[in-house]
């Protein structure tokens, strides 16, 4: 869940020494100029001479803006998260990654995880790009509790596999080793996510005992909760809940309990209407897949586990 930027190299200049060469320093500038212009217009980089491989399959818009506009909740550690004022993160590599191969910049846009669809619906995104699950009902505009169809849907780009883990209180698990042990008991889970949906279908599945949930705008406020003892565990996808128990209170504030559930892929969300901007994330995906620098973006976030093998769109369940 992040922003991101993709530098561009500056062109150098040089200064001219004698009054005489003005003359043909200026044509020669006069023709550099015309060659930048020329690959700018391909998506490339100008001082190389060389145009983004994939900048021809953008649609028009985002050639005229050279940037996408992403949505995305920058509080879901290692995923996407603020440091130094900055977004960073795993979402926000990829994305850098795929600007590469496109000639455009992804430009991160913070907003409340709930909020994303609708930001895509009103145009103030092109994408969501935020650890967003890509589920069936999300692609065809499904409520999940409703079950009724309130929105056409969004199309995924899917680019990681993530199931959901539980977390406790280090030492203080309480015999919790699966969802089935949460009944009677508090959970915190952030809001509007694969986690908050598991949470309410288990606390039906426990009868008169119940869950009591408390969801939160941000999963690092979920955190916080449970880190005050005021919940009795935490849900969140398995490389969020990972990175909290390894970095949190330098490790001592949390442990994981029992194995993941609903191993789903995270998917990059644009709207149906959109489908040469999606066809040329995929393609962008794909190239990178195949040349490694998505492995290394994995590798560098510690969760290579969750690597896809090819980019598929709309492969949630």
């Amino acid at each position: 869940m992040t922003a991101s930027t993709t530098p561009r190299p500056a062109a150098a200049r040089s200064r001219l020494a004698a009054a005489g060469a003005i003359a043909v320093a200026g044509a020669l500038l006069l023709t550099g100029c015309g060659d930048q212009t020329k690959n700018k217009d391909k998506g490339g980089d100008s001082s190389a001479g060389a145009p983004a491989p994939l900048y021809d399959k953008l649609p028009q818009s985002v050639k005229s803006s050279r940037v996408v506009r992403v949505g995305s909740d920058i509080a879901f550690p290692p995923v996407e998260f603020m440091e130094k004022g900055k977004p960073t993160g795993l979402d926000v590599d990829i994305a850098d990654a795929l600007g590469k191969q496109l000639g455009v910049r992804f430009e991160f846009n913070n907003s409340k995880f709930d909020n994303l669809l609708a930001g895509i619906r009103s145009k103030r995104y092109d994408i969501a790009m935020s650890a967003m699950t890509d589920t069936k009902d999300r692609e065809n505009g499904i409520d999940p509790e409703a079950k009724k169809k309130v929105t056409d849907g969004v199309d995924f780009v899917d680019y990681f596999q993530a199931g959901v883990s539980l977390y406790t209180a280090k030492g203080k698990t309480q015999g919790i080793k699966s969802w089935d042990d949460l009944c009677g008991k508090k959970i915190v889970v952030q809001r509007a996510t694969v986690s908050h949906d598991l949470a309410k279908e288990q606390s039906k599945k426990c009868g008169d005992k119940g869950i009591s949930i408390e969801a939160f705008d941000t999963d690092v406020l979920a955190q916080t909760r449970l880190r005050s003892g005021g919940a009795d565990a935490g849900a969140s996808d398995f490389p969020v809940a990972a990175y909290a128990v390894k970095t949190s209170g330098g490790g001592n504030d949390f442990e994981l309990v029992g194995d993941q559930v609903q191993a789903a892929p995270y998917g990059i969300a644009l709207d149906k209407s959109q489908s040469q901007l999606r066809d040329a994330l995929q393609a962008a995906l794909a190239a990178i897949i195949k040349n490694g620098e998505y492995q290394k973006i994995l590798d560098k976030w510690s969760v290579a586990a969750g690597a896809v093998k090819e980019a598929k769109v709309n492969g949630g369940s």
